[in-house]
């Protein structure tokens, strides 16, 4: 099967590369055009069923109106002066606020724009919600409507605040908006100019890396091509398939997709250009085709099998309960298969048309380079492989360390955020009023009997809500229209973001609730606290199912590759070691040495989804060329280190270029992408060069031959013979 797609694509290139190009302009246009409404930006959507607060949610939308896609904003109006309001300055917001309800604001059309886009226009709706007690401030409820991660709701919501700044700012009065949709329309402004600089600083970085490596300028840009054309088209296809299905993507989904895309594409695309220089080098009469397909037939096996790796640990997520993880595997696994299908078919195919151009002006095909690092770096670890082990054993042993004490962070910013406009007026509001004013907890009660409900009804579950400690304020009780229903909105004294919001509302809250609620009554805690505490406990469970399936499926498809017991479990161990080391350096540096509450809540399934994939992905490679190696007569030190000697210069660069890949979301504004990019930077750069370049080969070298156990690679029954001469440095 591999052989005939690569072998299909070497005989017909510019078939094979045409129907690429159609395809993936074709897919990447209609991806970004739709991926807004393949998004869904409420993570509590995310919490199966039989959660508490899923249950609110759901208590919200059927008997409150309150729609999925309600976006909750709090307005401060105060004066321009920094004095306080009076009661004209009062009635005159009011008047404001009616008159900005009943004005429709038009979607402006912008560059960011989709062209095929929702429009997102419509009447806001405000209302007067409370004066702080020295009335240097009124605050207003505004409910907008539609996706927050779309640049046209961004749009509409910028539209909007400058018509309000413009309504008060005549009767000297200034504006503050906070709430999760001003925050990320603030922070996607501050960050604009900081995304586009490091987006091109990796793109230059990619290039020149290639230029450093191979002194080609095709073979600097002939990748980033390639991987632009297979990544929009396994983009577009996924938001395709959750639009077919009805399934809702998380917002980062898509942004996730393209670097781990950028990543690995590159990554298969340097293991064929690696391998087909070696070949040019060492076959000077051979064409272009015929290398092309002798390289992409021989190493995509093992690019197959770093594929499938991956595939396999991110579908491990559709068991998750949490329907973010449950969603973002499939996601995942999709998009790779599509890049998997462009290694055996689009890059081949420009390798066959290419031939030796591909490295032109490079004369490195014609002369057998020097021994170079790659060469030595060999020699040294089969020379004393026990020290290589104990002395990677022992870093990636005191960079686990920092796993003793670890806690998982559930915040979404919060005061360790950005400071943005939106940050300020949240903090000015939390000078005034209790922190929970402008995120209210609120408690939702439903009638179980045929009965109905009635404030005084609810008087004694309102006084014992009202004496748990963290409840600053009790609001009074607003019924449903059938009087089926009630809510109860608590302000909280602790910022909901924080984990003192999420313990009260964990204990105290929620056993306050379950012993005073009335009796016929049904009664569910909603809320930002609420939904993350949900979160916790739904991500935990998780953790405990997809860790271990994950790993029995990985080590399944190493089996089959390598036909050993042994290999595998060699390969499972280290790349466990490399999954303990990164997370627990990310403790350290974020937890500790930031002083963070914790490292983020996604770090560790992220991490070792990434990590133990990724980096299973650099042992594949290194471990089928040291068993192609030893299967020629000679010493197993020797084969060993001539494994190292043609591999190491592919997996180093490859490293290279993912850790700069993701390292790229270091540079992000939320605290979650930054910990995302950092962790699994330093974790492919531990897989690559500790690891699959040390660690492997020093442990290959120990064992010998018998790492093939119960099979033996053929060379252990030819040592008799002459061996064979060496081939070309591929480095």
């Amino acid at each position: 099967m591999i052989r005939a797609l690569t072998g299909f694509a070497t005989r017909s290139p510019w078939k094979v590369i045409l129907v690429w190009a159609v395809l993936g302009i074709a897919l990447a246009v209609a991806g970004q055009a739709f991926v807004p409404r393949a998004t869904e930006a409420s993570t509590g959507e995310f919490l199966p069923a039989g959660y508490d607060s899923a249950a609110a949610l759901r208590v919200a939308e059927r008997h409150f109106g309150t729609r999925p896609d309600a976006n909750a904003l709090t307005l401060l109006v105060a004066r321009i002066d920094g004095g306080p309001l009076t009661a004209r300055d009062e009635r005159r917001i009011d008047a404001g606020a009616e008159e900005l309800t009943r004005r429709r604001v038009a979607m402006p059309r912008t560059e960011d724009s989709a062209p095929l886009g929702r429009d997102y226009s419509q009447r806001p709706r405000l209302s007067p919600a409370m004066t702080a007690p020295d009335h240097r401030f009124r605050l207003l409820a505004v409910e907008l409507r539609g996706n927050p991660t779309d640049p046209g709701m961004q749009d509409l919501y910028r539209a909007f605040r400058d018509a309000t700044r413009a309504e008060f700012a005549g009767e000297g009065l200034r504006t503050g908006f906070t709430g999760a949709l001003p925050e990320s329309v603030d922070t996607a402004d501050e960050g604009k100019t900081r995304s586009t600089v490091v987006g091109a600083l990796v793109l230059g970085a990619i290039v020149l890396l290639h230029l450093l490596v191979f002194r080609s300028v095709m073979a600097a840009l002939v990748p980033l091509l390639a991987v632009s054309i297979v990544g929009g088209a396994a983009t577009g296809a996924v938001v395709g398939a959750a639009l077919l299905t009805g399934v809702r993507l998380d917002p980062s989904t898509p942004q996730l997709i393209g670097v781990v895309l950028l990543g690995i594409g590159i990554d298969y695309f340097l293991f064929l250009l690696f391998r087909f220089r070696e070949q040019l080098r060492a076959h000077p009469g051979r064409s272009g085709r015929e290398a092309a397909a002798e390289v992409a037939g021989r190493v995509g096996t093992a690019v197959t099998c770093a594929a499938l790796t991956i595939v396999v640990a991110f579908s491990t997520l559709g068991v998750a309960t949490f329907g973010q993880f449950r969603v973002l595997g499939p996601a995942v696994a999709v998009s790779v298969l599509m890049m998997l299908l462009g290694s055996l078919t689009l890059m081949p195919a420009l390798l066959a048309v290419s031939g030796r151009r591909m490295f032109w002006p490079s004369r490195a095909l014609e002369r057998e380079p020097r021994p170079g690092v790659a060469a030595r770096t060999g020699e040294r670890i089969t020379r004393r492989p026990l020290t290589a082990v104990l002395a990677s054993v022992a870093l990636l042993g005191a960079l686990a360390a920092g796993l003793v004490g670890m806690r998982m962070d559930y915040g979404q910013g919060g005061p360790d955020g950005p400071r943005t406009a939106a940050a300020d007026t949240a903090a000015e509001i939390a000078r005034a009023l209790p922190a929970g004013v402008a995120d209210p907890a609120p408690v939702f009660v439903t009638a179980s009997d045929a009965g109905t409900l009635t404030a005084g009804r609810l008087d004694g579950l309102a006084r014992a809500l009202a004496q748990v400690a963290g409840v600053g304020q009790v609001a009074p009780v607003v019924l449903s229209e059938d009087h089926r229903a009630a809510r109860i909105d608590l302000f909280l004294t602790v910022d909901q973001r924080r984990q003192e919001a999420r313990d009260l509302v964990a204990g105290p809250l929620r056993k306050a609730v379950a012993e005073h609620r009335p009796e016929g009554t049904e009664a569910h805690v909603g809320g930002t606290a609420a939904v993350f505490s949900d979160i916790s406990v739904a991500v935990g469970e998780d953790l405990r199912v997809v860790f271990p399936v994950a790993a029995v499926l990985i080590a399944l498809i190493l089996l089959l590759l390598l036909r050993s017991l042994l290999a595998p479990v060699v390969l499972m161990v280290t790349v466990g070691l490399g999954f303990a080391a990164t997370l627990g350096a990310a403790a350290l540096v974020f937890q500790r040495a930031l002083d963070r509450p914790g490292v983020d809540f996604t770090l560790p399934l992220v991490l070792f989804l990434f990590v133990v994939a990724l980096g299973t992905d650099y042992n594949i490679l290194i471990t089928d060329r040291i068993r192609e190696e030893m299967e020629r007569p000679g010493p197993v030190r020797a084969a060993v280190a001539r494994a190292v000697r043609h591999t190491a210069p592919a997996i180093a660069t490859a490293g290279l270029v993912l850790a700069i890949s993701f390292g790229s979301l270091a540079a992000g504004p939320g605290s979650s992408t930054r910990q995302i990019g950092f962790a699994t930077g330093l974790g492919i750069l531990l897989s690559a060069f500790l690891l699959s370049i040390v660690l492997v080969p020093a442990l290959a070298a120990l064992l010998g031959r018998s790492l093939w156990w119960p099979l033996r690679p053929r060379g252990a029954a030819r040592r008799s013979k002459a061996p064979e001469p060496e081939r070309v440095m591929a480095g």
